[in-house]
């Protein structure tokens, strides 16, 4: 009976351990499991176009979300280098509109489809080819 409680124990580690790990999105931005979200630090090059994609992409493959999810920003980028908290959940932020991409990073409750951030993925794909 013990052998079996720690068996589980270490496999139920191991399972919590692997799904707080990095991804590793299409375009090669790193996308790092938060609480109460997801933060991205860079858009490796593609600014945030490349940011909204790897967001897109981690919500796609990683949390499961459908096409028509929208991806709000909840931990906006208060400076050129630092990262940016995404979630599938406004977290209590104003819902707000995207009207430069841009500028989207900069405010809490800016959203987007899924599918319209991972169309943001093309660039990436033409790029790597």
């Amino acid at each position: 009976m013990v052998k079996f409680a720690t068996a589980f124990f270490l496999a139920l580690a191991g399972a919590t351990a692997a799904s707080t790990q990095d991804f590793r999105a299409e375009n090669r931005v790193t996308v790092t499991p938060v609480d109460g979200g997801f933060q991205i630090a860079d858009g490796a090059g593609f600014g945030a176009r490349g940011m909204w994609c790897a967001a897109a992409d981690y919500a796609n493959d990683v949390l499961g979300a459908r096409s028509n999810a929208r991806i709000y920003v909840v931990g906006p980028r208060l400076s050129f280098d630092a990262p940016v908290t995404f979630s599938l959940d406004p977290a209590g932020n104003d819902p707000k509109r995207v009207l430069i991409l841009s500028q989207s990073l900069r405010a809490a409750g800016s959203n987007l489809s899924l599918a319209h951030a991972h169309s943001f993925c093309a660039d990436a794909r033409l790029i790597n080819r």
